[in-house]
């Protein structure tokens, strides 16, 4: 871990990491703000603590607005805050962290520009690119894909949770489950070694984003009691 970001920062990577998706929550014709905002009230009300912008569609100033909302709630909820990918959205809104995907600045490169303090996670896909990424100082690992998932279109084929167990055993800095991940396969990857697991459609499609988070949460919690 890098010497300048708070092991207890990195070690709050754990249990639900909720992926905000506009995809995944905006409706035909409701207001798109403010279905984003409420499905981000109902995660934090739940216990969510761990919450990732993701959009891969909307442009730089309104991706900066809706980020400076989002860190703004989750600070108020004391929930950990990044951004996936955008560097630059992630400094300026006051978010926690950034998760960088493999085509996205280089981690050294991110890390001059990042303030101190500040987390950056790391899309890997496999044994050897999360220790590389461990090596370029990345304050925990995303792996996958773990299952099939309907949300990322260029997704790599599933490893299973053997994936997560491997990268698990080879690094020693939270691993992030991704890509797939319901409250029906979560025990596998809890099991397998993932210190968190990154959830999308299966928490923020639709109403009842609160109750769902809720149900996660159970779930993490009884697998963390198994002997």
């Amino acid at each position: 871990m890098s010497a300048d970001v708070p092991q207890a920062a990195a070690g709050r990577v754990a249990g639900l990491y909720g992926i905000l998706d506009p995809s995944a929550v905006i409706r035909e014709g409701g207001d798109p703000e403010g279905l984003l905002d409420g499905a981000l009230a109902e995660a934090l009300a739940g216990g969510c603590r761990l919450v990732q912008y993701r959009d891969k569609v909307a442009y730089p100033r309104l991706m900066l607005s809706r980020a400076g909302r989002f860190a703004r709630a989750c600070k108020a909820a004391g929930a950990l805050f990044l951004v996936n990918d955008r560097l630059d959205i992630a400094i300026l809104s006051g978010a926690d962290g950034c998760h960088l995907g493999q085509d996205d600045l280089p981690l050294p490169a991110a890390r001059r520009v990042a303030p101190p303090g500040f987390l950056l996670g790391a899309s890997t896909h496999n044994v050897p690119e999360a220790v590389r990424a461990r090596e370029e100082g990345a304050d925990y690992i995303g792996v996958g894909a773990v299952f099939r998932t309907m949300s990322k279109g260029d997704a790599p084929e599933p490893g299973g949770p053997r994936l997560v167990a491997e990268v698990a055993a080879a690094v020693a800095i939270p691993v992030v489950a991704i890509s797939g991940i319901t409250r029906d396969n979560v025990r596998e990857v809890i099991r397998a070694g993932a210190a968190a697991f990154a959830v999308i459609s299966d928490l923020f499609s639709g109403p009842g984003v609160r109750g769902r988070t809720e149900e996660f949460l159970r779930i993490w919690e009884t697998e963390k009691a198994r002997p």
